[in-house]
């Protein structure tokens, strides 16, 4: 029976059925089942792929590394540690960091809240999936995993809709016994939150504490020396794509003492501990030397009271201008309304004798001014949130005192959400550290505080491990990585060498070699080269191959390929820059509103895109659609709002989310918006006609694409990832978007990120999702896997490279992938209708030095021939390497696969062969030339001389295909 429902379930998830909501309608939260049964569809698509030896290699970079979640360190050497990234998988280093092997690329998510590592019991390893951070790209897990076996293999232990994991703790001394703090959903209230506990080592769980829909657990401590006493964190957030409620009442600190079967709370009121609706993310560290010493690390949403100003008459406030008449305003200093207008940032045109003058015929009201300044869909506070607290109790919870009298200033602001952990060192009760923007400690207990972050240390603090036997031996997790320090923060080296960027954007220049450029989550704008492979020879160099050109949340970038120079490159909310490599110049780029209307909103990702009709011209957008015709230097809005107007909250919402126009007609646009509204123009961007309200509601529009090989037709992605929802909604026009037919109904149930067609073959599509990359051949009917080379890592942005073919792949947790695709894009109809299909194979030049050394104590030099073929059918394939006359002078032997197939072949000659193989090498010789000689090289293989050869290949059907191999002779100076 059971084998029955998962087959049953499992064909929902290959078919796409997932029924699209109505307009107004709240897409539904995806349910667990369908999302762990997505792992099966992802396989089997690999398994179906045609492509599944098409290889994908990573080209770095490393060097700013990525989001770092938990950090679990060997208590018998410290050398030998795990790193969990946000999401980028688990790793583990057993030399203190200067290497690092990938342990969990293959299950259903690669996203980790946090691990737990049973030391003493094989290291056996107890993953909680789901990012706690509820950050925009903190992606959600499917409950919690174990490896008995060093991570070589994973078991899932359930708790499959919990989505998102703050903590996971084994019992010290039953290995069976384990505590789960589950987050719960990040974007949907849900049950399955709370604290779980088992002792059958995960085969069942209880939850044994529950507050609402809302609140989750966060944070757990177990008292060390009687494990029947542990705490735990509680958190109220409510996130959506336009507001998020990073706090309330029911946030606090329970306490079990039967080893958590039975809670109590312990931060009400009377405890002196915070207990009111603005009760953020908690974080606890326990002292084991003391545990009724408990630290609590709280983000506090109170309001700070309003400071006093120094009485400024001269100063303008912008609420006056709000119910001012024009009579008031026009008596109104000057010299204060210049100042208002310069302390605000207005443009340059605006002077108060301007704005009066306006005033004075009609054509502005005073209001205009304040409209300026207020959006009416963002939230407004008149003071700052208190932010980061720090709490401590001696006597295991009964009382709470606040340890610091003044505010923790720039350590959290209004992204608390973000942060969270607190560490008390083990050898010192007064010792503790803050993690946040930056990294804090104190040696009196709280009081005081000071930054040990280094010069190399990324800000954005998520893990520390604190040396319970050398003090000041810390190993940190952050956004930029791993950094390890002996001396408590005043040096620091990184440790950085897996490559696990987290990219939001791709682009690639014109250059020979090109290069790839790219914006990463809280690491800025980088580039480098299309070749780069990983080594550390740059470190002798003085430069690493990748250059960073930006700073902030790098965003979308775009190159003027006509000399590879300027770049246009962005950080959050809309804030881009032009720059120029050759002569170091930038230049701002922001579109600006009139006065008299209200602020643009801008995505976090605002969209940008460089006509390739004329790259002059630049389009840029906001809630509304921007064009410059002078490289972003005069940013003209040719539109309306083109969204459904925003909502009212403390995140941009209503925004352009994609930008692009049809490569085969100049001002044919799509512009596409995060909650769910697609347009097109036809005339460059001044008119423009909503096209999306037959297709799902209030979904972000993840891409829209604009064919390259018919003008009318269109390609749009759906992602419902801010409702919970998983569903792959895959969309294409052949109307400039009139009609909408679903494609890619037989993709797992994972969010679409981007979709890209291929600008060669109008049948092939890529389609990047959260977990994964896929191709179609028959324009996104069905699809495929492409992973080799690369893990289940989700795919934010891909790109083609028109010259070099190759696809670029920018994934968010493992850096970028490349992969060539001529033979991919050879597959047309045509070719898949063959049994055998062979690809012309490149020459080679001859190396007198094969089969030796260079060096003694170097590797031997051997040549390696790719030989790549199509075939339709799985199966023994022969590979014969024939002479010119069509004497065999090797033959192999190939398991071949349904689809593209790659051979390799040394150059060797059978030994059975070399006389033969002598004998005609000779038959063509004049008889004053010297006779060849066909003998061994130094490693004992016989390599093919200089000429033609044929290479044959023959399917198990039977089917022959040949192709010619040249092997050029080195080129000899003339003796004349």
């Amino acid at each position: 029976m059971q084998k029955r429902i998962l087959s049953v379930a499992l064909l929902m998830a290959l078919s796409g059925c997932a029924v699209a909501q109505k307009k107004g309608s709240q897409p539904k939260a995806t349910p667990a089942t369908e999302r762990l049964q997505a792992l099966q569809a992802r396989q089997q698509l690999e398994q179906a792929s045609l492509a599944g030896n098409l290889k994908l290699r990573n080209i770095g970079p490393t060097m700013m590394s990525g989001r770092i979640t938990d950090i679990e360190v060997s208590p018998q050497d410290p050398t030998i540690f795990y790193a969990a990234y946000a999401s980028g998988g688990l790793w583990k280093t057993t030399n203190n960091g200067q290497s690092f092997e990938p342990l969990f690329d293959e299950q259903a998510v690669m996203t980790i809240g946090d691990i737990a590592v049973d030391w003493n019991n094989n290291e056996t390893i107890w993953i909680g999936t789901g990012e706690s951070n509820s950050s925009r790209s903190s992606y959600s897990g499917v409950g919690v995993y174990k490896s008995t076996d060093g991570g070589k293999t994973w078991q899932h232990m359930g708790l499959d809709d919990t989505h998102h994991i703050g903590r996971i703790i084994v019992h010290p001394t039953d290995p069976n016994t384990v505590w789960v703090a589950a987050l719960g959903h990040l974007y949907s209230p849900n049950k399955e939150r709370g604290i779980y506990k088992t002792t059958d080592g995960g085969k069942t769980w209880k939850k044994t504490l529950y507050v609402d829909d809302n609140t989750g657990a966060i944070d757990l401590q177990v008292d060390p020396k009687n494990p029947d006493n542990v705490y735990a964190a509680f958190w109220h957030r409510e996130r959506r794509a336009w507001n998020f409620v990073e706090g309330g009442k029911s946030s606090g600190i329970h306490k079990s003492t039967d080893g958590g079967n039975t809670w109590t709370d312990i931060s009400t009121s009377g405890s002196g501990f915070p207990d009111n609706e603005n009760v953020g993310r908690i974080g606890l560290s326990l002292f084991p030397g003391n545990p009724n010493i408990l630290y609590a690390l709280v983000d506090n949403y109170d309001r700070r009271p309003a400071e006093k100003k120094d009485d400024q008459p001269e100063m303008l406030d912008n609420d006056l201008f709000k119910g001012m008449t024009a009579e008031e305003f026009l008596k109104l200093d000057d010299k204060s309304l210049n100042a208002f207008l310069d302390q605000n940032r207005f443009p340059k045109e605006y002077t108060a004798k301007s704005i009066k003058a306006q005033v004075k015929s009609g054509e502005l009201k005073p209001a205009a001014l304040y409209d300026y300044l207020t959006d009416p869909t963002a939230e407004r506070y008149a003071t700052e949130v208190k932010g980061a607290e720090v709490y401590r109790t001696d006597d295991g919870g009964k009382t709470w005192k606040k340890t610091h009298d003044s505010f923790i200033n720039d350590m959290y602001s209004s992204y608390g959400y973000y942060f969270g952990v607190v560490r008390v060192a083990p050898h010192n009760p007064d010792k503790i550290y803050i993690l946040g923007v930056p990294l804090l400690t104190s040696d009196d207990g709280g009081k005081t505080f000071r930054n040990i972050e280094g010069d190399n240390v990324h800000s954005d603090h998520q893990a520390l491990w604190v040396s319970p036997d050398k003090p000041g031996y810390l190993i940190n997790g952050n956004d930029g990585g791993i950094n390890i320090s002996y001396d408590d923060g005043k040096t620091w080296f990184y440790a950085n060498n897996p490559a696990v960027g987290q990219f939001y954007s791709i682009e690639v220049d014109m250059a020979k070699p090109y290069n790839v450029y790219g914006g990463l989550q809280d690491n800025g704008t980088w580039v480098g080269p299309s070749n780069y492979k990983y080594s550390l020879d740059w470190t002798s160099r003085g430069k690493y191959p990748y250059e960073r050109i930006g700073g902030g949340d790098g965003m979308m970038v775009q190159v003027d390929w006509r000399d590879n120079n300027i770049v246009y490159y962005g950080s959050q909310y809309g804030n881009y820059t032009r720059l120029n490599k050759a002569t170091g110049e930038r230049t701002f780029i922001k579109p600006t509103h009139n006065l008299g209307e209200t602020p643009l909103r801008f995505n976090w990702e605002s969209p940008i895109h460089l006509s390739r009709h004329n790259q002059d011209i630049l389009y840029f957008g906001s809630n509304k659609f921007h064009r410059s015709m002078k490289k972003g230097e005069d940013m003209e809005t040719l539109s309306g709002d083109l969204t459904n107007g925003g909502r009212k909250g403390d995140v941009g919402y209503g925004t352009l989310t994609s930008i692009d126009e049809s490569p085969l007609r100049f001002g044919l646009l799509y512009t596409g918006s995060d909650d769910g509204v697609i347009q097109h123009s036809k005339d460059g961007g001044y008119t423009w006609t909503r096209v999306s309200d037959k297709l799902p509601q209030n979904l972000w529009v993840s891409t829209v694409v604009a064919s390259a090989h018919k003008q009318d037709r269109v390609y749009t992605s759906l992602n419902g990832y801010r409702y919970d929802d998983f569903t792959p909604y895959l969309y294409v026009s052949e109307d400039n978007g009139k009609k909408w037919e679903r494609i890619g109904t037989n993709l797992p149930m994972e969010a679409i990120n981007v979709v890209k067609e291929d600008p060669k073959n109008p049948n092939l599509l890529y389609v990047g999702t959260d977990h994964g990359l896929y191709f179609s051949l028959d324009k996104g009917k069905t699809f495929m896997a492409m992973s080799n080379g690369m893990p289940a890592v989700a795919v934010h942005d891909l790109k083609v490279h028109p010259r070099e073919n190759d696809l670029v792949v920018a994934t968010h947790g493992r850096s970028i992938f490349v992969a060539n695709v001529e033979h991919l894009q050879s597959l047309t109809p045509e070719v898949l209708n063959q049994p055998l299909h062979m690809y012309a194979i490149k020459p080679m030049n001859y190396n007198s030095g094969w089969g030796e050394k260079r060096y003694t104590w170097g590797e031997v030099s051997k040549p390696e021939l790719t030989i790549p073929f199509y075939t339709s059918a799985a199966g023994t394939t022969t590979i014969r390497i024939k002479t010119e006359k069509g004497e065999v002078v090797q033959e192999l032997q190939d398991q071949s696969e349904r689809g593209l197939n790659y051979v390799t072949y040394d150059l060797s000659v059978d030994a059975d062969k070399a006389k033969a193989y002598e004998a005609e090498l000779n038959s063509k010789k004049k008889d004053d030339e010297e006779a060849a000689k066909v003998a061994p090289a130094k490693d004992g293989v016989i390599y093919l001389q200089p000429g033609k050869y044929m290479i044959e290949v023959t399917t198990a059907s039977g089917a022959t295909k040949t192709q010619e191999l040249v092997i050029k002779a080195p080129e000899r100076r003339s003796r004349s």
